[in-house]
């Protein structure tokens, strides 16, 4: 079976690729870049870099544009997935949907409309399990954005390890979060793991910040 990945250069899509790789081919990925920071179905942070990944991995890639907008995004997301389908003759599509309803319902229509198989590995996972499974597959993943409290600064860049796992199992004991960003808490940029070739070195970077709102912006890097 021949199956594309919608990429976010995040670890959901990322390890949910990796999970497919398992079962059958991916040929390809496709991303959607957004205008609309505040896209309801896309995310945004360092999706620029998503090429650099793409290349590590050695997949080819799609990249597709999108005003954003509620709803009309969708047309866009068809639109992809039809080249995509057109291109590589896929017979299916994998995503990294673990919590969200809104998304995995929408992408299940396309599908569904374009005679599709859609594949979602990580469906209603337990999210810290899920982290530490990610940390032991040796999958990299800093934290590229933050946009609930109680996160801080201190989270922007912040490697996805065993402490800030057990850090992230707290604060859901504490303030109900998903500790994997499933509410929007947070958002990753993966920088290595077993499906790269070659690893990403970050050279530089900047932060913005301010009342539990953050990001971490790739503004420079390199493969090595």
């Amino acid at each position: 079976m021949r199956l594309a990945a919608l990429f976010s250069g995040g670890k959901d899509s990322i390890y949910a690729a990796y999970l497919a790789m398992q079962k059958a081919e991916v040929v390809c990925l496709v991303t959607l870049v957004p205008e609309n920071k505040e896209s309801y179905m896309f995310h945004t942070p360092n999706i620029g870099w998503t090429e650099l990944q793409a290349e590590a991995i050695g997949i080819p890639h799609l990249i597709h544009h999108t005003k954003g907008e509620k709803e009309k995004e969708l047309d866009d997301l068809k639109d992809a997935i039809i080249k995509a389908k057109e291109k590589y003759q896929i017979d299916g599509i994998v995503t990294g949907a673990i919590e969200s309803v809104y998304q995995a319902a929408r992408i299940q229509r396309i599908c569904h409309e374009l005679g599709l198989w859609c594949f979602n590995p990580l469906w209603k996972r337990e999210q810290v399990g899920f982290l530490r499974e990610l940390n032991e597959k040796g999958f990299k993943a800093v934290i590229s954005g933050v946009f609930a409290y109680p996160f801080d600064e201190s989270w922007l860049g912040k490697m996805i390890d065993e402490d800030a796992i057990k850090e992230l199992a707290d604060l859901q004991k504490r303030y109900k979060i998903n500790p994997s960003g499933e509410g929007g808490e947070i958002e990753t940029f993966v920088v290595d793991g077993p499906v790269f070739k070659k690893k990403i070195e970050i050279l530089r970077s900047k932060k913005t910040y301010d009342n539990y709102n953050g990001l971490f912006i790739i503004e420079e890097a390199e493969l090595r």
